[in-house]
């Protein structure tokens, strides 16, 4: 007997047990890699589940947002004394 595994895309939450046209993300603090869908990669450990493009790029945004941008400059502060 066949166990059908359920994938659930990370941003939407929808379940599919057959995602073929889904993205698999892997990422650390410092690295991020997309795969087109495939099974070896959509159960590695720490894999994430995104149900079409758009989803994907959700998380990748998030992800530089957290990881590797600066804080962003407040130019409405008032300029130091000189």
């Amino acid at each position: 007997m066949t166990t059908m595994r359920e994938y659930r895309c990370e941003i939407c939450g929808i379940v599919d047990t057959r995602p073929i046209h889904w993205f698999v993300i892997q990422c650390g603090d410092s690295q991020l890699t997309v795969h087109r869908w495939n099974s070896e990669a959509a159960n590695a450990v720490g894999a994430r589940h995104y149900c079409g493009e758009a989803h994907a790029e959700v998380y990748i945004s998030r992800w530089f947002d957290s990881i590797c941008s600066p804080p962003k400059p407040n130019f409405n502060l008032p300029s130091p004394a000189k």
